[in-house]
């Protein structure tokens, strides 16, 4: 009877236990029925993500991938298809990345909005909406470290041919070089001591120097100032030269009668060394008489 007891509750903990899981498959199953299918149509890799992985909002969630299959159509295409909530606002601008967990490498799709189209994506069984896929921040990383890699193995290659023995030498004789300038300009300093010694002297010198100069405007100023006194009284309307501006008017007018005698003493004396050049026997004889006219006693017209 206890053996009989014993599977009789056996039996029915496991029709419980059915029933359970019926009404909680029924339960899910109404559950989806008010979920909003979407689909991501991407080339790119999705590692780590697999079917029943959740959907996440900005951080919420929001849903959970239904499945993951190859797109018949376009080869190399992968089609993630997922539920949503139906309140989840999706646009015309969301677009999905892959997000992962920690370091466990379990992938969820990440929903972002740009904005910039704010109008509602309808989507429905029949007629099933895809949403954009970018590339995820590890898509990203890889292709930069590859990029980096790329460039890294450039500068590597770069870096043998710059250390190459001819190279090597170059620089060698570069530091070299170096070496030497430094040498001469360490000498520099000790030449310009004697010169910097000097340099006191030379500034009490220049301050002289610069007193004096400064003693010379001084007394040109002085001097400038006289010569503008001097230059007034000059000029002045009774001043000296205005003075002897008259005189030598008046000494103009009175040698002006001098003048006519002198001209005509002048012109008497050249006739008489005229008629001496002429007639120098007049110094001993006297002037010929001037002959006489037409008209006059004893006018020859024969010309005797």
């Amino acid at each position: 009877m206890e053996n009989k007891a014993h599977a009789l509750i056996a039996g029915v903990f496991t029709l419980v236990l059915l029933a359970a899981a019926v009404f909680i498959a029924l339960w899910l199953n109404r559950d989806r029925d008010d979920y909003v299918p979407y689909e991501i149509a991407t080339k790119l890799s999705i590692p780590g993500l697999n079917p029943q992985a959740a959907v996440r909002y900005r951080g919420l969630d929001v849903g959970k991938v239904d499945d993951i299959v190859f797109d018949p159509k376009v080869p190399g295409q992968i089609l993630v298809r997922m539920s949503v909530k139906p309140d989840t606002p999706v646009t015309r601008s969301t677009y999905g990345t892959l997000g992962y967990q920690g370091v466990t490498g379990i992938a969820y799709v990440e929903l972002d909005d740009e904005g910039t189209n704010p109008e509602r994506l309808p989507s429905a069984k029949g007629r099933v909406a895809r949403i954009e896929m970018r590339p995820s921040l590890f898509d990203t990383l890889q292709n930069r470290g590859l990029a980096i890699l790329v460039q890294t193995e450039e500068i590597t290659k770069r870096l043998n041919g710059l250390l190459s023995d001819e190279h090597q030498r170059q620089m060698l004789g570069a530091f070299d070089k170096v070496g030497k300038a430094a040498d001469e300009i360490e000498a520099i300093p000790r030449q310009l001591q004697p010169t910097l010694a000097k340099l006191p002297a030379l500034t009490s010198e220049m301050q002289l120097t610069l007193s004096s100069v400064g003693r010379l405007a001084k007394e040109a100023t002085a001097l400038t100032g006289n010569l503008n006194a001097t230059a007034a009284q000059l000029n002045a309307p009774d001043g000296p030269i205005a003075k002897l501006t008259t005189t030598l008017d008046q000494a103009q007018s009175e040698m002006t009668p001098l003048a006519r005698d002198a001209r005509s003493s002048l012109r008497a004396l050249n006739r008489t060394l005229d008629n001496l050049n002429n007639q120098p026997q007049s110094i001993l004889f006297g002037n010929r008489g001037i002959a006489p006219g037409p008209g006059e006693d004893g006018f020859d017209a024969s010309g005797k």
